[in-house]
């Protein structure tokens, strides 16, 4: 990664503000508000939404921002759809999580330029971690983990081939019923509870486990867009259910066509598999 990426180094600087007013959040009682079923938001959402979008316009003005608790108007989504870079923002990803205090949290600001995630960083407020990448045209790219000291180091996946050995990380609190054919058919037994995608994609960044499946349903484009770079910058791979890469303009916020996540050396094969099994 080039050492003088002045844009990422500003990127990481807001999420870890961002995170640092999280944990001042996460230090007192605070109340959980539902924005819907389901859909939990609290204080330090709403805080760290602030702090980030503010700092973005700063250092990178008049570009477009979809941030997950500024949702623009309709005729205004579009409009920012349309740009050619655009950054997504979930200032508290697994705000769920958060509100029963197991640390599995992350602040994720990410980048898609024409359509595609190229830059992404995720932070880990509890550990003081910062996930950054960038992800090169078609595979590939660079990534590293910042430590709380300020220390780097370059992020690689895991080379597990067979989706027999590999380890899948999985929604901690709603398991998708609909994947455990899926689950089944491709021999998977480890399997890893965890909550947040942000920290379920660092997981796999990290080579702690090699692969990610998410059926669709409730996910939008925030919750996919920093951690896909950050993936691919380490060597992994990230398309919807049918293989084909996610696409970051638009018409709409959700991710209709789930995720498959992985090392890169899985990826061909639980494509297949859910091609077959999930039509």
């Amino acid at each position: 990664m080039n050492q003088n990426d002045r844009e990422l180094d500003e990127i990481v600087r807001i999420a870890r503000a961002a995170a640092a007013v999280v944990m001042d959040v996460y230090a007192t009682p605070f109340a959980v508000e539902m924005k819907g079923p389901g859909d939990p938001v609290t204080r330090a959402d709403r805080e760290a939404n602030a702090l980030i979008c503010g700092a973005l316009e700063a250092a990178f003005p008049g570009e477009a921002i979809l941030a997950e608790e500024s949702v623009p108007s309709a005729e205004e989504l579009a409009a920012r759809f349309r740009q050619e870079r655009v950054f997504f923002v979930d200032p508290l990803d697994g705000t769920r999580e958060f509100a029963d205090r197991n640390g599995e949290f992350a602040v994720m600001i990410g980048l898609a330029v024409r359509g595609r995630a190229s830059l992404g960083v995720v932070v880990m407020p509890t550990t003081g971690e910062a996930l950054a990448g960038r992800a090169a045209e078609g595979d590939g790219g660079s990534a590293f983990l910042e430590a709380k000291d300020g220390s780097r180091r370059p992020l690689r996946v895991s080379s597990v081939s067979a989706p027999a050995d590999a380890a899948l990380i999985v929604s901690r609190s709603h398991r998708p019923k609909e994947l455990e054919p899926l689950i089944a058919r491709l021999g998977i037994t480890k399997v890893v509870p965890c909550g947040s995608v942000g920290v379920k994609i660092a997981r796999i960044a990290t080579a702690e486990v090699d692969l990610y499946i998410h059926g669709g349903g409730g996910a939008k484009l925030w919750d996919s867009c920093a951690p896909e770079a950050v993936l691919r910058g380490a060597g992994g791979r990230f398309t919807d259910l049918s293989g084909a890469p996610i696409d970051y303009a638009g018409p709409g916020l959700k991710l209709g066509r789930g995720i498959i996540a992985s090392n890169g050396a899985l990826q061909d094969a639980v494509v297949a598999a859910a091609r077959s099994e999930l039509g």
